[in-house]
């Protein structure tokens, strides 16, 4: 009897532990967790792209956190000016803080490669946007394919100019992996217009009052150009190049917020070729979720594409702005 009662004791025993944390579980299966915190460090806080991307990585945060019975929390950690050290060391104290994942737009990737590396052997995985670390161990990367965007750049700016002219660009900072293929690109196309001749490549530091302050000094001393290729448009979203700006100059600049349409509405800037940066965040956080939650796959390279926005379809592309959040004047609302 005591055997028999001692072996039913020892059934009973693997009954309870196949009923409880022994059962083998789905693949994918969602770990039992009631936060999970995804760190944002983009280049720039006072750059309203990164703004932008910002509100679309805390949309999709919200509809997740519905959607799954969790609370996804983006943990905003940009430094106020563009600092690669900064980001490595932001990325550090995030793996210290025990943040579930990070999403990385690079100011330098050789700087930051580092701690990407570091925080990904911690079991922190890493994804980048806008500007790539591709050496580094992050598992995707979201955003447009920089070389095409520079020599589309140039295309929609030579047909501005005609064929002919002196262009300069504008570069922003002379590290940044995204912004060097863009440079690359509008030399690459320039190369197709035997009329065009590039004057030269000017860096400054990524705020709007210092791209405007460079625009300005340039053309000062310059008189000879008769383009802008701007590879970001940093000083579109001030007004300070709407008083005095030389005639017959044209400038096609990448990004295309609220700010910027005046620059198209006033035929300064006939074309802005736009960046869906609210979806850097918005399918940056989806991809990481996905990826590190759900244990899905996801694409290595995420291409995005641009959008042409012109004085034709202003107001179709104001109301998009406007979908995302976007404070737009109302007057662009009401163009076709």
């Amino acid at each position: 009897m005591k055997r028999i009662l001692l072996l039913g004791a020892v059934f009973a025993g693997l009954a309870m532990l196949v009923g409880t944390g022994c059962e083998k579980k789905e693949p994918g299966a969602k770990p039992e967790k009631k936060v999970f915190r995804i760190g944002l460090v983009a280049k720039s806080s006072t750059n309203p792209v990164f703004l932008a991307a910002r509100v679309g990585a805390e949309a999709k945060a919200a509809e997740l956190s519905k959607q799954y019975g969790i609370e996804v929390v983006v943990d905003w950690q940009t430094p106020p000016k563009e600092d690669a050290q900064v980001q490595a060391d932001r990325i550090k104290q995030l793996v210290a803080g025990g943040v579930d994942a990070i999403i990385l737009s690079c100011s330098d990737a050789k700087a930051t490669s580092g701690a990407v590396n570091d925080a990904v052997d911690r079991g922190v995985p890493v994804m980048c946007f806008d500007s790539d670390s591709p050496e580094s161990k992050r598992f995707a990367f979201h955003g447009v394919d920089d070389l095409e965007t520079g020599k589309a750049v140039m295309k929609h700016l030579a047909r501005q100019m005609g064929a002919k002219g002196v262009v300069a660009i504008l570069a922003g900072n002379p590290n940044a992996p995204n912004l060097k293929k863009r440079v690359e690109g509008v030399r690459e196309e320039a190369k197709n217009y035997p009329g065009i001749t590039i004057k030269d490549v000017y860096y400054h530091a990524e705020t709007p009052d210092d791209a405007a302050k460079m625009v300005k000094t340039v053309m000062d001393a310059n008189q000879d150009i008769t383009g802008w290729a701007m590879v970001g448009g940093w000083p579109l979203f001030t007004d300070a190049l709407q008083t005095n700006w030389r005639a017959g100059v044209k400038v096609v600049a990448v990004d295309a917020l609220p700010a910027q349409l005046a620059y198209v509405e006033s035929g300064i800037a006939p074309v802005l070729l736009a960046q869906k940066v609210f979806d850097w965040g918005y399918r940056s956080v989806e991809m990481t979720f996905d990826k590190v939650y759900l244990h899905k796959d996801v694409p290595e390279r995420d291409v995005a594409t641009l959008e042409v926005v012109t004085k034709d379809n202003l107001g179709q592309w104001a109301r998009k702005l406007e979908k995302w959040d976007f404070k737009v004047d109302p007057k662009y609302l009401q163009m076709k």
